[in-house]
């Protein structure tokens, strides 16, 4: 689990949730945007609330680990969301070759 830490209040959210709202929060940043977007968080009661975040350029927003405290909490369409929303802010991402080596193009460009 983890603790997301937001204009001075803490969530308490599962580590997917966090790690694709600060990867979204990083990709709205570098491309100057803002969004508001809706995560599933856990009261101290043990209920689950949604919880709002307006992310982007000027969100400043911390992640720490939680004690787990019962089951971890998931959300795999919120997840999916988050990533294929990312994804639409960076529409080229480099990858490595397979080999781990560049690849030799020879004379011919």
């Amino acid at each position: 689990m983890k603790v997301i830490v937001y204009a001075g209040s803490e969530f308490l959210t599962g580590d997917d949730l966090a790690t694709a709202l600060l990867e979204y929060s990083e990709s709205l940043g570098a491309a100057h945007a803002a969004h508001i977007v809706e995560i599933p968080v856990r009261e101290p009661d043990g209920s689950t609330v949604g919880a709002t975040f307006l992310v982007g350029p000027a969100s400043q927003i911390v992640v720490k680990d939680a004690p787990l405290s019962g089951a971890e909490l998931s959300a795999p369409d919120v997840v999916a969301q988050l990533q294929s929303l990312t994804r639409e802010q960076r529409p080229v991402m480099r990858v490595a070759s397979a080999s781990g080596e560049g690849l030799n193009w020879g004379e011919e460009f």
